[in-house]
């Protein structure tokens, strides 16, 4: 299993709904490619404006097989829903033992 692992500064007052908002539209998008086995939201106690994202994929490839073009369709409709300030300030992949 690989682990896709993304750091999102959100304002804490946006977090509600940049979660409820993702739950509509990345968890679908996702859920449609072979490989995808979940995702899980983290809240960092520590650093309030941000929150972790972590997504199961099966394997690398499948992660990877996504179109460059559908991330970026799904880019837009998220930023569509969630018109708000929010940023990726780090992302990191881990294998499973």
């Amino acid at each position: 299993m690989v682990i896709e692992w993304l750091k999102i500064k959100v304002a804490p007052e946006l977090q509600e709904e940049f979660i409820q908002k993702d739950a509509i539209v990345w968890t679908p998008a996702l859920a449609k490619w072979d490989g995808f086995l979940g995702k899980e939201v983290w809240l960092d106690r520590t650093f309030p404006d941000q929150l972790i994202f972590i997504i199961h994929w099966q394997t690398k490839e499948h992660w990877q097989a996504i179109p460059k073009d559908y991330l970026a369709a799904t880019t837009l409709e998220f930023n569509q829903q969630f018109p708000h300030p929010s940023k990726i300030i780090e992302a990191q992949e881990y294998q499973v033992y």
